[in-house]
Order: structure tokens, then C-alpha cells, then sequence
């Protein structure tokens, strides 16, 4: 069983060892595996052939039909990519991973396990033009966005990056020729295409209202989710990577002061930047009956729970033609700050979005309940009362 890392996801071992599973049940794969290998001694490796030389024939035999062909062999004058195809094994592709995974948030995790479980399938223990070109044009065709493009094919040119180093072999890195990003036209958008207004959710409050009167949701569900909501609109705090790790503690020790203010740690923030959030009496007003009786270190939020029922609830929007999700109301507060004219530094800082300058880095530290009160000039009018 591969190590479990205390840093990253907490169950990192067990989903580890699901992911690498799949490499045993790809037909064909098997001799790549060596359940007997072993780091050999020096003598050994005075008496031994390079691995290269060994493996040669085993990775012939184990190569698709389509490679026959091409050399697995010493590189000669005259040999292009298309002629060579070298080989790596499944401990090489599961030891990059895991090492990448390390410390690593759960989205980021899931995007590595998704691109090396693709690699691995694709190629089959080889690198080759005949292989590359393949995973390229299905990375292309599986996903629409080039934000998983690049996600999968600089996954596949770092791992080339990474047999170039420990095969001492700077050839593997001359194949990420065939991973290039297609050089599409780039369309700019001046806005996003998804306008979330206040309207949007207030009706998301309703929906959760109407839910718990059917009896469709119990009363505990229905504050859980409306304060959710309302702490995202009116803070617009990453939904995944900063709210849904929220301790009850962090709120109780924000609701003892007069002028509540929620401290987010470096470790509940996408950027790694600790802030402070200021909690509005509406917020203030959900948020309390969600405290009581719950110790420090729970966390405050069901969030796994509120994705799924918005995702069966497919609740529209007002402006575009799609259904609200958690991410848009982060939006909402980018967008609602606009027509109140949110002070942009004040704005940044509980946002953090760009604050990546040196005035930030090294002059900035605004205070607590200055914070506070310049962000209730300018939201104390925006009421989701439903």
C-alpha cells in the first residue's frame, strides 16, 4: 500500500490506491509492472546491461499494432521522432503522481489522478509519436474548454519533463512537440457570460423556503443552505476552496465582537492570503442558530450536501438561459460591487483578487474594523429578505 501523506487530502491513501488500480485492469499492461523491482546495488549496475537495453524487447511486445516499426533502439543518424518511441513503466507514472498530489486541494488532486489515469491508457508504457498524437487529439475532443486542455496536456509534457531526469535520457522531453495547446484564435470577451443579479438569489432563498415548507428538506437543512447562500452573496468567498472549510469556531469567535468580522486563514483561502470577511446583520441573523450547541472544530457548512441539491433543483437564472451554481455567487458580489460602487481596495482585500502587487505584499494590512465599516458603506442597503 503506497504511504499516507498527513498534508493534502484526507483520504488520500485510499483514493491513491482506487486510482492506481486501474492501471492492473487495462488489458495488455501487465508486463509492465514489475512486482519484484527493486533498487539494484552497484555492483549490480556495473554488471548490467541499461535498463533501456533490457526492457527493449518486453516493451515491443506490449506495444499496440500500430508501432511496429520503430526503433526502441540506440538513436542513429538519420531518425526522426516519428522513428523512435521510448519506453517508461506504471511505478515511474504512479511515483510522479503521487509526489504531485502531495499537500495538493481536492480539485487540483482530482485533475492529476483524471490526466495520468488518461496518459497511462493512452499510451501504454510508450512514448511515441503514435501514442502522443492520439491522447492530444482526444484530450482535444473529450473536453470543450481549454482550461482542461492545458490541464491534461501540461500534466503529459511535465511527465516527459520528469523521465528526462531521472532516465537521464533528454530525448522523452523532445515529444512534447505533439502536446502543443491548438493554436486557436483566441476570441476576447470583455465580460462574462453569466450575469448573477440580486434577483437570482433571492430566488434561490425562495426555492430553499419552499423546499423546507414541502417537506422536501428538514428546517436544519434549510438554514444550512440559506446561510450558505447569503454569506456567499453578500462576501463572495470561493465557494469550494474557502466557505465550505469554515470552522463553527471562526464564526462564534466573529459574533463576540461589535462589529462582527470573520478571520479566513491562509489554509481556507485559494490564494493563501489571510483576511478578513465583515458578516452583515443579515448574515449575522443566519448564521447564529447554526452555532449553538456545535463544538469549534466542526465545519460550519454542509456544502457537499447544498451542490447536490442544487444540482437536482436546477434552479434558472434571470439573465442567461442556465441554472445557478455555487460558484455564481462569487460573481454576484464582483457584480452587485459595481453598481454600488464598492471600494475597489476594500473590495480586493475580503475578495482577494488582485492583490498580488507590492503595495499588498508590503505596505497593506488593513485593520479589522476598518475593514468592517468601509464594507458596510457600501452594502448596508442590499437586503435578500424573502
Amino acid at each position: 500500500m503506497r504511504p499516507h501523506h498527513g498534508r493534502g487530502r484526507t483520504s488520500f491513501s485510499a483514493q491513491n490506491d482506487r486510482f492506481f488500480g486501474c492501471f492492473d485492469a487495462i488489458e495488455g499492461s501487465r508486463e509492465l509492472f514489475d512486482p519484484e523491482w527493486k533498487l539494484s546495488t552497484c555492483s549490480e549496475k556495473l554488471s548490467t546491461p541499461p535498463q533501456s537495453q533490457q526492457s527493449s524487447e518486453r516493451t515491443i511486445e506490449t506495444a499496440p499494432s500500430s508501432m511496429s516499426g520503430v526503433s526502441f533502439g540506440q538513436y542513429r543518424t538519420g531518425e526522426t521522432l516519428g522513428d523512435i518511441a521510448l519506453p517508461f513503466t506504471a511505478n515511474e507514472l504512479s511515483g510522479y503522481v503521487s509526489n504531485r498530489l502531495i499537500g495538493l486541494a481536492e480539485p487540483s488532486c482530482i485533475w492529476i489522478e483524471r490526466a495520468a489515469k488518461m496518459f497511462w491508457q493512452t499510451t501504454l508504457g510508450i512514448i511515441s509519436q503514435h501514442t502522443l498524437q492520439p491522447l492530444r487529439a482526444e484530450t482535444l475532443q473529450r473536453y470543450h474548454c481549454s482550461t482542461s486542455h492545458r490541464k491534461i496536456l501540461s500534466f503529459a509534457k511535465s511527465f516527459l519533463s520528469y523521465l528526462t531526469k531521472i532516465r537521464l535520457d533528454t530525448r522523452y522531453l523532445a515529444f512534447g512537440i505533439f502536446l502543443e495547446m491548438p493554436k486557436a484564435v483566441k476570441v476576447r470577451k470583455a465580460t462574462t457570460a453569466r450575469i448573477i443579479t440580486q434577483t437570482d438569489i433571492i430566488n434561490v432563498l425562495l426555492y430553499i423556503k419552499r423546499a423546507e415548507q414541502e417537506g422536501k428538506i428538514s428546517q436544519r437543512r434549510s438554514l444550512q443552505y440559506a446561510a450558505f447562500i447569503l454569506f456567499g452573496a453578500y462576501t463572495g468567498q470561493r465557494a469550494m476552496s474557502t466557505i465550505s472549510h469554515l470552522k463553527v469556531g471562526q464564526f462564534r469567535a466573529a459574533l463576540k465582537s461589535e462589529k462582527p468580522v470573520l478571520l479566513v486563514k491562509a489554509n481556507q483561502d485559494k490564494i493563501r492570503m489571510e483576511h478578513y470577511v465583515p458578516l452583515c446583520p443579515q448574515v449575522v441573523q443566519a448564521i447564529e442558530p447554526l452555532v449553538d450547541g456545535r463544538g469549534d472544530d466542526e465545519l460550519m457548512f454542509i456544502y457537499n450536501s447544498l451542490v447536490m441539491w442544487l444540482k437536482r433543483q436546477h434552479i434558472p437564472l434571470s439573465r442567461i438561459a442556465t441554472h445557478f451554481t455555487p460558484g455564481d455567487l462569487r460573481k454576484h458580489a464582483e457584480q452587485t460591487g459595481d453598481i454600488i460602487q464598492w471600494d475597489q481596495s476594500n473590495r480586493a482585500y475580503i475578495l482577494t483578487h488582485g492583490v498580488s502587487g507590492v503595495s499588498w505584499s508590503n505596505y497593506r494590512h488593513p485593520l479589522p474594523e476598518n475593514v468592517y465599516d468601509i464594507y458596510m458603506k457600501y452594502w448596508k442597503n442590499v437586503d435578500f429578505t424573502v
